[in-house]
């Protein structure tokens, strides 16, 4: 997770984020993850955007005592969520600083994987920032990179141009929100080859508390008052309207998932 202009993970949005991510859609979506991450006992790992750890302290079981796990964020409430989950039985102490992705705090070539979920998004140069795991991956090490494209967002409402304006205002908290469109060729410019690509979606179908989509509703709220032009009243009959909608809920996404190997 990373802090932007207007949206910030304070103690409020990082539980939050943690409850969302706890939820079956994201489970699933670290199940997809650690999938393409392949990690092997002893691998030397860095979770950029470690949020609140979830992801990280399941790659602690999987590289065993032998390897390392290391975890950066800018945001001293995430931070704060990380550390409750950094002691994994089997596994290393999960090492955690505040940092962000354009100056990490570790010398060249000090990890064989490089991950980072839902941040390069927020990332303004983000040549820059790959430069920046380039030089922290050893020759021949890996990146997986998880960014969702908000274009593709489909969710029912009985107001389709209030939805409309609603998550065009929530795009104003991103540097890039299409960046998956364009993410492949930076990476080749940056030094990588691709190696897999492929989309994971998410979809909620039926109105229920414990899906990604139903807290998605509470961060937007909480973002888009004033954005846009969009009015606290007409986020707040936003929100009311999606939940009332029940059985005739719907909402789906993509997010997009890159792996690239350095040169």
């Amino acid at each position: 997770m990373v802090d932007v202009d207007g949206l910030q993970f304070d103690a409020q949005v990082s539980r939050r984020i943690e409850a969302v991510y706890t939820t079956p859609d994201v489970v699933e979506q670290r199940q997809a993850v650690r999938a393409a991450l392949a990690l092997r006992p002893g691998d030397r790992v860095l979770d950029i955007g470690v949020g609140p750890g979830l992801l990280a302290a399941e790659m602690a079981g999987e590289v065993g005592p032998d390897g390392r796990i290391c975890g950066i964020d800018i945001s001293d409430s995430m931070l704060a969520i990380a550390r409750t989950r950094a002691d994994v039985p089997g596994g290393p102490g999960v090492e955690l600083e505040q940092a962000s992705v354009d100056r990490i705090p570790y010398p060249a070539e000090s990890f064989d994987v490089v991950v980072s979920t839902q941040v390069f998004e927020y990332v303004e140069d983000v040549a820059g920032a790959l430069r920046e795991v380039r030089r922290v991956l050893r020759p021949a090490g890996r990146v997986v990179l998880l960014d969702t494209d908000w274009g593709s967002v489909v969710w029912r409402s009985n107001d389709d141009p209030r939805m409309a304006r609603v998550l065009t205002a929530f795009e104003d908290h991103l540097a890039d929100p299409h960046l998956p469109r364009t993410l492949a060729d930076v990476l080749v410019k940056t030094g990588f080859t691709p190696t897999h690509q492929q989309v994971v979606p998410i979809l909620n179908t039926g109105y229920d508390e414990r899906t990604f989509s139903a807290g998605l509703i509470d961060i937007v709220s909480d973002f888009v008052p004033g954005h846009g032009d969009v009015t606290a009243e007409e986020t707040a009959a936003w929100a009311n309207d999606l939940r009332g909608l029940g059985d005739s809920y719907f909402f789906s996404l993509n997010r997009y998932l890159f792996v690239a190997s350095a040169l």
